[in-house]
């Protein structure tokens, strides 16, 4: 997949909203201080003029955004969770927000989840993972900052993610944002969830 053209589409911030358009949708999900942001600028190519806000303070995704990619499908950011210091009525809203949008929306066609490669999962990722494969969404997990570990640490942090979460290894996708690994290999991923053609990012 080659990334052409991306622009904020529009954001649904309480259960019930209507989406942007009729394109499919890819829900990126994860705890507030995974690096999501910086994910999502380094595969759509937007590290100059970024278009999901990095911010030093987790939880700054408060809502359900949407980045319409190449006139093909919606990149949609969820709120962040884990961190956030925000009050915990705040909290329960997001994850209703979340469950309303990945189990009842029945427009999501797949989900990234982020991983921080550095931690073990959370019981908030295992709970992620248990829940879309109830729901039946197809999800990848991505191993984040990976950049910051040495191989014998990779390798220990794929392992124990694959054990934790009660993946499959190939489900699994190591990813920096700084040096761009992985980034092809999930261009491809959401080529196929989407159903278009093909052609290198």
């Amino acid at each position: 997949m080659k990334i052409s053209s991306v622009e904020y589409a529009g954001t649904i911030a309480k259960p019930g909203g209507v989406a942007p358009g009729p394109l499919p949708q890819i829900a990126f999900s994860g705890r507030s201080n995974v690096g999501k942001s910086s994910l999502i600028n380094t595969l759509l190519r937007r590290t100059r003029s970024k278009i999901a806000h990095v911010s030093g303070t987790p939880g700054k995704t408060q809502a359900l955004n949407f980045y319409r990619v190449n006139d093909e499908f919606y990149l949609v950011d969820l709120p962040g969770y884990g961190y956030a210091r925000v009050p915990q009525s705040m909290r329960y809203a997001w994850a209703e927000l979340i469950e309303w949008y990945l189990g009842a929306s029945g427009q999501v066609k797949g989900v990234v989840h982020l991983v921080d490669a550095r931690h073990e999962p959370t019981e908030h990722d295992l709970s992620m993972v248990q829940y879309l494969a109830e729901v039946g969404l197809p999800t990848m997990v991505v191993l984040t900052k990976t950049d910051k570990l040495k191989h014998s640490e990779r390798v220990g942090a794929v392992s124990r993610a694959v054990e934790t979460l009660n993946i499959a290894e190939e489900q699994l996708l190591p990813f920096s944002s700084k040096t761009g690994e992985g980034r092809d290999t999930l261009l491809e991923a959401l080529d196929e969830l989407v159903g278009g053609g093909g052609g290198e990012g």
